[in-house]
């Protein structure tokens, strides 16, 4: 049972485009979510990722998700990258019941060379069709499928479940 009361992890995950051609990564096996699933970069926000660095009003601190999207895919993949922008949202409750709100991004990379970190074994740059080949994360299809929509007519979709298996 998950208390209604809880607070989430916020979690941002970046999709990077190049020529067409979306970065998926694989998770090592010793991963204790999908272990061995194909993903796209990202990671949560911890207290450290804000609180040291200085307000940027009396306040709040901006820019939060931007600057953390760009720490995951360093760390991640070892590139930079230009254009964020929105792609989907998501809550998804982890084995230890903690809800993540997970924000969908994506972006064109900054640099060729990908140094993955040690939790990935593999990557791929795939077109969606290829995208089919590989055992993702659920909902990460659907994902690039929203956009490659925006890529091809200019037009963002929302996620929409196109599994059989509707639970």
């Amino acid at each position: 049972m998950v208390d209604k009361n809880q607070v989430h992890y916020v979690t941002a995950t970046v999709i990077l485009v190049k020529d067409g051609k979306f970065l998926i990564t694989k998770r090592a096996d010793w991963e204790k979510a999908f272990p061995s699933k194909w993903t796209v970069p990202g990671g949560k926000l911890e207290v450290l990722d804000y609180v040291l660095k200085q307000k940027d009003t009396a306040f709040h601190w901006y820019n939060v998700l931007e600057d953390l999207a760009k720490k995951e895919v360093m760390e991640e993949v070892g590139l930079g990258f230009k254009n964020l922008n929105y792609v989907t949202s998501l809550v998804y409750i982890r084995s230890d019941k903690i809800p993540s709100l997970i924000i969908s991004l994506w972006a064109e990379p900054i640099g060729e060379k990908i140094n993955l970190c040690p939790a990935l074994t593999e990557y791929k740059w795939v077109s969606l069709e290829e995208a089919k080949n590989y055992e993702l994360i659920e909902g990460i299809y659907e994902e690039l499928k929203i956009l490659d929509k925006k890529l091809i007519t200019g037009k963002m979709g929302e996620w929409v479940n196109n599994s059989a298996q509707n639970l």
